[in-house]
């Protein structure tokens, strides 16, 4: 947790305690909770510091608007994101690089079909096409999904050249998060989300191998 919650405060120098980092977490775990709920329109600064009982003063100590903590929300998942990654990557070490992609592949997967993640996730994207620090943000997040899969695929196929291996990264990107459009139920409707996954990784596994 500390270390996902100091790449977001990373310009908050005086926050360098264990409790320090632990209440930035606690703020932004109540401002995921209220962007999910109710959207940027009702994400407040005022609001996230009644949700997690503390004062606004103090909130604003760690997030000086909502901008920033918008910032650090994002910044957040993405650290999340790459700490799962790094997870995998540990835990897979004797496994291919193939089955590498298809395990972080996976993960994407089940964390924008989880139902908190993709409430965020739609908010932001509809935000982002109409202020420009949104798409800015979104356009960070994008680049660091796509570097991770370009490492991830890159040269598994000797005779792709990295070019192409990159607009393959943007299409495998957009492809994964476009599934968000299709609300899929992981729990409720387990075979179908089964099958749309086996479906995702045969196009994947062309674009990863096939010239």
């Amino acid at each position: 947790m500390s270390s996902t919650v100091a790449s977001a405060l990373k310009n908050k120098a005086s926050v360098t305690t264990e409790k320090g980092l632990g209440r930035a977490h606690d703020i932004l775990r109540a401002a995921r909770t209220v962007l999910a709920a109710e959207g940027y329109a009702g994400l407040s600064m005022r609001r996230v510091a009644a949700d997690v009982g503390m004062s606004l003063s103090n909130v604003q100590h760690y997030y000086q608007s909502k901008d920033a903590l918008l910032e650090a929300l994002l910044l957040y998942t993405m650290d999340l994101f790459q700490s799962k990654m790094d997870s995998i990557s540990a835990a897979m070490t004797s496994a291919s690089r193939l089955d590498q992609f298809f395990s972080t592949c996976d993960m994407f997967l089940d964390e924008i079909t989880d139902p908190v993640t993709h409430a965020i996730f739609f908010e932001i994207w509809a935000l982002a096409s109409r202020n420009a620090f949104a798409s800015n943000l979104m356009d960070t997040m994008m680049a660091r999904e796509r570097k991770a899969i370009f490492k991830l695929i890159r040269g598994l196929n000797p005779a792709i050249g990295d070019d192409e291996y990159r607009q393959r990264a943007i299409l495998m990107v957009a492809q994964i998060e476009g599934l968000m459009l299709f609300r899929l139920d992981k729990a409720g409707r387990r075979a179908e989300f089964l099958a749309v996954r086996a479906s995702v990784r045969k196009v994947l596994l062309a674009l990863a191998t096939v010239p």
